[in-house]
């Protein structure tokens, strides 16, 4: 019985190749794009997740609350991990962290050696190695870091450094970044950091190093490192969140800060917050693309439904004929999902070999390396997507052509209720309503990176070059500037004492006349020297900027954003005390977009404190770039021998604050695309099934006398209708995801009522397009062979 069945498949399919062809590759896309999706989401969700403290491991957060609003933090005072732990019983661990992003590249180098290495390195507490899982090659997790001296350096930068991890231990190191230079003795080596990981680090050194380094001050009030704990088996963490909400306020009445706990693992995918409150993440986009796998799935099996019922009536004589000589209704609802099974099984071998084709334009446009292993939960899910796939494709065509009436069956008499009509052109309504979702939401991510873009951000990041401070250069900081300044093709250089893209130090230490005692208020803070608004082109808003014409040492210079939270209306010659010194505003400038446009425009004071700077910012004229960068590079080799001239253009830092929607955009482009072109053969499946049903009507017209245009029109128009109730259903629903979506940016695009329209059209010219090619066909068939098979 099994052999005959696969047989009649198979005869099937070679009886009905065009369907066959185009089932293929419908259900073959869907389940490679599902299959892409699956394994980036599957990525996503394993990041943080190998700890073996997982459960137990928890990041401690601040909320920060302003005068206008609550901001969730990082950043906790340098004493609080000791703390917490010394005083709350049920923590286990607690650590500081200061995280590699926070640097620039070290330089290291073997002591005695004149090579040297960039690597990528974080501050931390002595028992860092007993919360984080980075298993340790040499050396034990409980003493790698007990001496201050300490550094435990990757398996990787061991053989950089040394081109052997062997007999590493107790051997000296000397690193650099910016000004400071220092040594370190190796005291361990641990396993290369896996991808899944957020902390990318080549090495570790003492939190006493990192003070070495800032010269930070331990008090409550100094905010910075990142604090982790781990609890005690058992521990409720909703009681130790109870005790550590006042922590800090117990210990600093002047404190705004609330504390709170936060599981490590969720901290990727739920990392952002609106007002205090959890608002969403990476998350959001890991919901977004599982929605879309599902729905191309679900397109793809609706275009297998239209298909398979499109040809119902080519195979009406076949089921009464089984029928009429006793084949049960159950035996071919067996038959018809036995094919629809095969069928998905088969595009399943079809979507393995797409996506091993596709996988590394995938890993290219989402950053990640992704490989199809075969594993078990692999092999669990894709069998599930199969069984999924073939039921759901082959219930509707199985219990539709197993409930003929042999009688009316082999009189040809295909039953067409009113019911049934509905139900087709309501899954056709589902696809395009789907599509036109997807357009519109591609239009609105194109304009919001377009808007990202073009948007004035308060400075120009074109043409401007960022590179560290580093060995000798520190020394001669004025020297390479002066002469830098003087190279053709360099119209003007600075330094900053961070990364001017991202976020900023800040403060609340900020008083000034007419301030309410009891408000508190951040101002973000630079460290900046001589024409560091001359090469970022800042708009001056009133006053002036530092000039080495005045004694600007007691001087600051302010954004609009914080004169109108200070409320002043003449700013300029004002005294206000900052950090308990006073001091005078010279300038304000215009508002600087520093962050991403997720985030709100914040007050800004800048001093001048060239002494501070980490990092030198040099502009080049535009067309000159290339000879400028040579005269540069001379310039810096010569006062900075044995360090490399590395550089990246400010423009790529912006860039990057973006780069999650960048990547979503281009994801959706395609995904949008394959949803389009699969809702599509739907379609075309629906216009043969209509085509072929109303094969007598055309013929009986054509005899009458109707013109081929009035049958494609007669044809096109249920359809157009079809596409309208579509449009109508889709148009609200994207409106209502793409505002949503946009609410995520303190700065964004106004949704256009062309959006909409271009996606209307645009959905309104595919089907016609679609359903053309059919309509034409049926229009230009003779009528006499319709009307013969009566």
């Amino acid at each position: 019985m099994l052999q005959h069945t696969f047989l009649l498949i198979y005869r099937n399919f070679q009886r009905f190749r065009g369907s066959f062809i185009i089932n293929l590759i419908g259900l073959s896309t869907g389940l490679a794009s599902t299959m892409l999706i699956y394994l980036w989401v599957q990525d996503e969700m394993a990041v943080d997740k190998f700890h073996e403290n997982e459960g137990h491991l928890y990041q401690v957060l601040g909320n920060h609350h302003n005068a206008d609003r609550v901001e969730t933090m990082e950043a906790t005072p340098d004493v609080l991990a000791h703390t917490l732990a010394k005083e709350i019983p049920e923590i286990r661990y607690a650590v500081n962290l200061a995280p590699a992003s926070w640097f620039s590249k070290f330089t290291l180098s073997p002591d005695g050696a004149t090579s040297k290495i960039k690597a990528g390195g974080q501050f931390v507490d002595t028992e860092y190695f007993n919360v984080f899982t980075f298993p340790l090659l040499q050396g034990t997790k409980d003493q790698v870091l007990r001496d201050p001296r300490s550094i435990v350096i990757s398996e990787q930068l061991a053989m950089n450094l040394f081109n052997t991890t062997v007999d590493v231990v107790g051997k000296t190191i000397k690193w650099n970044i910016s000004q400071f230079t220092n040594t370190a003795v190796v005291s361990g080596i641990f396993k290369d950091v896996p991808e899944s990981s957020t902390q990318q680090f080549d090495f570790v050194l003492s939190m006493e190093a990192f003070r070495a380094l800032t010269g930070r001050d331990l008090t409550w009030g100094n905010h910075g490192p990142s604090t982790f704990v781990v609890l005690n088996d058992g521990a409720d963490s909703q009681a130790v969140n109870e005790k550590t909400e006042e922590f800090i306020k117990a210990k600093f009445d002047k404190s705004n800060v609330t504390l709170f706990l936060r599981p490590y693992s969720k901290g990727y995918l739920f990392g952002s917050y609106e007002n205090g409150v959890q608002s969403g993440g990476r998350i959001t986009y890991v919901r977004l693309f599982s929605i879309i796998a599902v729905f191309i799935l679900i397109i793809a099996c609706i275009n297998f439904m239209n298909l398979s019922t499109a040809k119902a009536s080519r195979r009406i004589k076949e089921v009464g004929i089984k029928k009429a000589i006793g084949a049960s209704r159950s035996a071919l609802i067996l038959q018809y999902l036995s094919e629809s099974i095969l069928m998905s099984f088969v595009s399943l071998l079809v979507a393995l070999v797409l996506v091993q084709l596709m996988l590394p334009q995938f890993n290219e446009i989402t950053g990640k390396q992704l490989n199809l292993v075969f594993s078990y939960s692999l092999m669990l899910s894709l069998s599930s997507i199969v069984l999924f796939t073939g039921l759901l494709a082959g219930s509707y065509p199985a219990f539709y052509l197993s409930g003929f009436s042999p009688s009316k069956v082999l009189k040809g008499k295909l039953g067409s209720g009113f019911g049934e009509q509905w139900a087709r052109q309501g899954l056709v309504v589902f696809q395009f309503a789907l599509s036109v979702i997807f357009i519109v939401a591609v239009i609105v991510v194109s304009q919001q990176l377009e808007f990202v873009q073009s948007k004035k951000l308060g400075f120009d990041k074109d043409h401007v070059i960022l590179f560290d401070k580093e060995g000798s250069l520190a020394e001669h900081q004025q020297v390479f500037l002066s002469e830098a300044r003087r190279i053709p093709g360099v119209v003007a250089a600075s330094t900053v004492n961070q990364n001017i893209v991202g976020n900023a130090s800040f403060t609340i230490g900020v008083e000034w006349d007419g301030k309410n005692p009891d408000e508190i208020v951040r101002f973000s803070t630079l460290a900046v020297d001589y024409q560091l608004f001359e090469t970022l082109n800042v708009e001056l808003a009133s006053g002036r900027v530092f000039s080495q014409e005045y004694n600007d040492r007691n001087s600051i210079v302010i954004n609009q954003a914080a004169v109108d939270v200070m409320g002043l209306s003449d700013p300029i010659g004002k005294k206000i005390i900052f950090w308990g010194d006073p001091v005078v505003i010279i300038g304000v400038v215009m508002n600087i977009h520093f962050e991403s446009f997720h985030e709100k425009l914040k007050p800004f004071i800048f001093r001048l404190r060239p002494e501070e700077s980490l990092h030198m910012l040099v502009r080049l004229e535009s067309g000159r770039e290339s000879e400028a960068l040579v005269q540069l590079e001379k310039l810096y080799t010569s006062l900075n021998p044995g360090f490399a001239f590395s550089y990246k253009f400010l423009d790529q830092d912006f860039q990057k604050l973006h780069e999650a929607e960048q990547r979503v955009a281009t994801l959706a482009n395609y995904f949008a695309g394959l949803a389009i072109v699969i809702s599509c053969l739907g379609l075309f499946g629906l216009a043969s099934f209509t085509a072929e049903r109303r094969r007598k009507e055309i013929g009986l017209r054509k005899v009458l006398g109707s013109s081929e245009a009035g049958i494609v029109y007669l044809l096109s128009g249920d359809f157009t209708r079809v596409v309208i109730v579509s449009i109508a259903i889709g148009l609200p629903l994207a409106y209502a995801i793409t505002a949503y979506w946009l609410e995520s940016f303190a700065f964004h695009v106004d949704l256009q009522a062309w959006y909409f329209l271009v996606a209307g059209v645009a959905a309104l010219v595919v089907a016609w397009l679609t359903v053309g090619s059919q309509a034409i066909r049926a229009a230009k068939v003779n009528p006499t062979e319709c009307l013969n098979e009566e």
